[in-house]
């Protein structure tokens, strides 16, 4: 199948517009396919030739103005439609089309708990052409005018209100004018919530098998809907541009949500069948509001080509978090973005494949390379670089230009130079310059604190002076904060005292800052985290930091402290065994669940997993069950739910012997709470498996139990983690060789596959692992290429070899450009583990 260039693009563009597609799709014929009838009004500006596309099961016909086309003349995914002569042109075009199993295109779930089948859409990119034909580019925006056939007893949503007019029909109220990647149609036996707000209708959708939990949690997301459509309302000049306001929980969505004007499709793992903490409804909570800022930037304006993701991305990160914590009960969001975005940007600007935020146009030739782009760097970074815009012009201007650029471009199409333009409207500051130093540019600044005191016995305790070492390009307005020990005072011995913060623009003049008084005990750059660097302390705030982190009255404080740590144990400079310490000693004193949960898995998923040597991983996971037992000592008083819930999930992952799991599973609870629900029961039973100390006919009894979606999902992963091999060749071929898996199920297969521990075992199989996925990847499309070399990949194989053996793996023509783009970030990764595990300390 032929992928959209850029130049392509282009051409068309100047070809052709395109002012309606009327589309009528029957989804009651069969299990496997479903039929698509499209008619395209469209318009040629000069004679010439240009091509639609379609990815169908049979092309029935094709039809030009009335006059039949040959259906053979299909090439791939493309029709071409030659000798066009000015003026308006119809396209009629029936075909049926297959489902997907794979999130892409149409994709169709039967769910176990019921037997209900589910359908949904999820066309980003270049995937409309598998549900009807259309020119598939993001600026030929057009009216979708949508009927859907569905079984009797279905509901059927879309982007405008979807109207029953009998025998199974649904009539979708056309949309303004929007992108062909935005269509989004869902329809299935749905369990709705539904009310409405600002005089539109509001709706909430699950499957039926979910719908008490649904409706346990409808308040809680309603209410954090309505709040951010107000608080939009009090940002934006623009008003909300659609008819209405659907939120639908669809099963086996790869992404985290998609933002389809006005039906905006989740993940239904937000809709919660188990315990989890406040964090996790907080990020459930930020979803909402980062998809429901796109309505504005991303679907009202739109990207002209692919290059400028970032500007949907960016934008809507950014506004999701700042959004979240002006407007609702979660004020700490920055916290949680802090700890866990920030280093999924940090990490990816570190490896061979790091781009600018905005890349060059040339840079994102075809539709291929610019799904790529969907990363750390055109979300974290990206929001990271709006917040320090916004730190460095203000929100009044920054919010006035935004709203200029969405007057301007409203159901039409923008660009980089656009955006910049009109923010550079609203200030006098050289927006153009601070774009191309931190926009296109690669890589992440370093900012070092250099502190002095003078040491003369008269100048001693007068002053101190405050240096900021540069390793970078980029400029930054940052906040320093300064602490002294509180001893003596209210605040009890070991605690810190806030003593001074002030602004620091970088580069400064090269002059030192003095600031009166002693030297204090701890100085922190970038606090509030308003900028993207990696910060190091001098080395006499290191060590207060890493003896008094929890007395630091902050969280957003020590979120910085704990990211620099990380940091310098990803670059070597800080020995794992010291982060392990300082985690042991102060997260049981730690009251904020995001950096819980943050320093609990970079310990456990990389330091215990990668980082330690085999040699020294028992002793590392020792610390951490110690630890978890510490916080869940510490919160047995009920008090703490959400920090005794993590606690719990870190020592079922981190325990090494199986007596204390197959008791809490045998007991059904944890002593002192939680009662295991399914989520917990299933990780349990994960471990044990890893462990060896579980069998298949537990698994069957377990999925007996609990037959739903999640359930066959945690079976498949245990099934993978037992540790004989019937088990991983059984595993192995159901990954690379069956082809029938789900995303989610090739997913839970492809993590539980890969133990430490299992070395023997699994030595084999990471030869296989190369030719193996690459020949998966070009037989099941970019989401399953995306999923083997995320979850599949041989992560634990940190030697040399493996390294190797991947090196060669690359040189592979035939590598798909999304498995290739894992594998480059993989061998990056294990290169790193390599080189922290051999660096002396």
């Amino acid at each position: 199948m032929s992928v959209l260039t850029r130049d392509e693009a282009q051409t068309r563009a100047q070809i052709i517009d395109v002012e309606r597609y009327t589309i009528a799709l029957d989804l009651t014929t069969g299990e496997e396919t479903f039929d698509s009838r499209a008619a395209i009004r469209f318009t040629a500006h000069a004679a010439g030739d240009t091509f639609v596309e379609i990815k169908p099961a049979t092309l029935r016909s094709i039809a030009l103005d009335g006059q039949p086309l040959d259906p053979a003349l299909l090439d791939g995914n493309r029709y071409p439609l030659t000798g066009l002569t000015p003026g308006p042109h119809e396209l009629h075009v029936d075909a049926a089309m297959s489902y997907s199993r794979t999130g892409e295109g149409m994709h169709r779930f039967t769910d176990p708990a019921d037997g209900e089948t589910y359908l949904y859409t999820q066309l980003f990119m270049e995937d409309v052409q598998r549900v009807f034909a259309a020119f598939d580019q993001p600026d030929l925006k057009s009216v979708f005018a949508i009927d859907v056939t569905a079984p009797e007893g279905w509901t059927v949503l879309g982007n405008g209100v979807a109207e029953h007019t009998g025998d199974g029909h649904w009539t979708i109220a056309p949309t303004p004018l929007i992108s062909t990647y935005l269509v989004a149609v869902a329809a299935g036996p749905w369990h709705s919530v539904t009310t409405e707000h600002a005089g539109l209708p509001f709706g909430l959708h699950c499957r039926r098998s979910l719908a008490p939990h649904l409706d346990a949690d409808a308040d809680e997301i309603l209410g954090i809907t309505r709040a951010c459509f107000d608080r939009y309302h009090e940002k934006f000049d623009e008003p909300y541009p659609f008819d209405s306001y659907d939120q639908a929980f669809v099963p086996e969505f790869n992404a985290g949500a998609m933002e389809n004007p006005g039906l905006v499709t989740f993940r239904d793992e937000f809709i919660y069948r188990s315990a989890v903490t406040d964090t996790e409804r907080q990020t459930r909570a930020m979803v909402v509001s980062h998809e429901m800022a796109h309505m504005w930037f991303g679907d009202l304006v739109t990207l002209s080509w692919w290059d400028d993701i970032w500007l949907n991305e960016s934008f809507a990160e950014y506004m999701g978090y700042q959004t979240l914590t002006e407007a609702t009960h979660f004020p700490d969001t920055w916290v949680e973005f802090g700890v866990t975005r920030k280093g999924w940007g940090y990490d990816a600007d570190q490896r061979p494949s790091t781009h600018p935020v905005a890349p060059d146009p040339e840079a994102v030739p075809d539709t291929a390379s610019a799904l790529l782009n969907f990363d750390g760097i055109s979300y974290a970074k990206g929001a990271s670089a709006l917040r320090q815009l916004v730190a460095w012009l203000g929100e009044k201007d920054f919010l006035a230009g935004i709203n200029t650029h969405f007057t301007r471009h409203k159901f039409a199409n923008a660009t980089l130079a656009d955006f910049i333009d009109n923010l550079a409207s609203a200030t006098d500051r050289d927006v153009h310059a601070w774009a191309e130093q931190w926009l296109r540019t690669t890589g992440v600044d370093t900012l070092t604190a250099d502190v002095h005191e003078p040491t003369g016995p008269t100048d001693a305790g007068q002053s101190w002076s405050l240096a900021v070492e540069r390793a970078g390009s980029r400029p930054h307005r940052i906040t320093v904060s300064t602490f002294d020990h509180a001893l003596n005072t209210q605040a009890g011995p070991g605690h810190l005292a806030p003593r001074d913060r002030f602004e620091l623009d970088i580069p400064g003049d090269g002059t030192p800052l003095v600031r009166t008084g002693r030297r204090p005990a701890l100085v922190v750059l970038n606090d509030g985290d308003l900028t993207y660097a990696k910060i190091r302390l001098d080395a006499a705030s290191w060590d207060t930091a890493l003896t008094h982190l929890s007395a630091i009255p902050d969280a957003l404080t020590r979120a910085v402290i704990w990211n620099a740590a990380r940091d310098m144990v990803r670059d070597g400079e800080l020995d794992p065994v010291r982060y392990l310490t300082a985690a042991r000693t102060h997260l049981p004193y730690e009251s904020d669940l995001a950096l819980v949960q943050g320093v609990l898995s970079f310990a456990g998923g990389q330091i215990a997993a990668r980082y330690v040597t085999p040699e020294t991983r028992p002793a590392t996971l020792a610390t951490l069950t110690s630890l978890c037992r510490d916080l869940i000592r510490r919160t047995e008083d009920g008090s703490h739910p959400g920090l005794r819930l993590t606690a719990v999930r870190h020592f079922i992952d981190a325990a090494t012997q199986p007596d204390t799991l197959q008791a809490w599973l045998t007991e059904g609870t944890v002593h002192g709470g939680p009662e295991l629900d399914p989520e917990l029961r299933w990780r349990i039973l994960t471990r044990l498996a890893a462990l060896g100390a579980t069998d298949e006919r537990a698994i069957a009894a377990e999925l007996a139990a609990d037959p739903s979606a999640t359930g066959r999902e945690g079976a498949a992963r245990c099934r993978a983690a037992l540790p004989t091999p019937e088990a991983k060749a059984a595993a192995w071929h159901a990954l690379f060789s069956d082809d029938t898996l789900s995303n989610y199920l090739f997913t839970a297969t492809a993590q539980g596959f890969w133990q430490p521990g299992q070395d023997e075992l699994l030595n084999g199989y990471v030869d296989r692992f190369y030719p193996d996925a690459t020949a998966l990847a070009a037989r099941r499309g970019p989401a399953i290429a995306e999923a083997a070399g995320r979850y599949a990949f041989p992560a634990y194989a940190v030697d040399t070899e493996s390294l190797a053996t991947g090196t060669r793996a690359l040189k592979d023509p035939a590598l798909t450009p999304a498995l290739r783009r894992k594998l480059v970030d993989q061998l990056d990764d294990l290169r790193r583990a390599l080189a922290v595990r051999t660096t002396e300390h």
